[in-house]
């Protein structure tokens, strides 16, 4: 009888994570749990800034976007939000009517429409970053800056995409 419950318990033992692999699994859910809370927080006031104007949160990636590159081409938006043409559009149409961005025709390529943001959308854009940029700059200086790097590292890692991640590559010297 002792063989046979040797075996069970060998057998239940192949079966379980090690104690390793189990606490390595729990950080992992609980860092999971921790993007969902940090990412309803991080949104929360931009939220309500949006809803005031009856936009969502397509609307503040396109205002944060166009903002960060001024004169960016409506293909190159598309690639960094990866969402249809047609929702884009809608989102697109609704700030350039409104007033928060305007649409230039490229000066090489006129079938090109260059983005930017007008003295409005660098308003609007200024009050959905600023709650935001106020949170992490205060979790960065509580965390200090071995944390921060681990964090922009993890965060790097999380990127799928290699194009997306060489956006964050420092500048080479001379092109800062």
């Amino acid at each position: 009888m002792t063989d046979i419950n040797n075996q069970d318990r060998e057998a239940d033992a192949e079966a379980q994570p090690s104690r390793k692999e189990a606490v390595g699994d729990e950080l992992v859910r609980q860092g999971i749990e921790l993007l969902f809370f940090a990412y309803r927080d991080f949104t929360a006031e931009p939220d309500a800034i949006l809803d005031q104007y009856g936009f969502g949160r397509a609307h503040h990636r396109v205002v944060h976007f166009v903002g960060r590159h001024p004169q960016m081409t409506v293909g190159e938006l598309l690639d960094i939000l990866r969402i249809t043409k047609q929702s884009l559009n809608r989102v697109l149409g609704q700030l350039v009517r409104q007033g928060f961005i305007v649409q230039h025709r490229g000066a090489q390529d006129r079938r090109q429409r260059l983005l930017e943001l007008t003295t409005s959308g660098r308003e609007l854009e200024h009050r959905l970053s600023e709650p935001q940029r106020a949170r992490i700059a205060a979790s960065y200086r509580k965390a200090g800056a071995p944390a921060v790097d681990g964090f922009r590292k993890v965060l790097l890692g999380i990127i799928a995409d290699d194009e997306d991640r060489r956006r964050f590559e420092p500048a080479p010297p001379g092109q800062r």
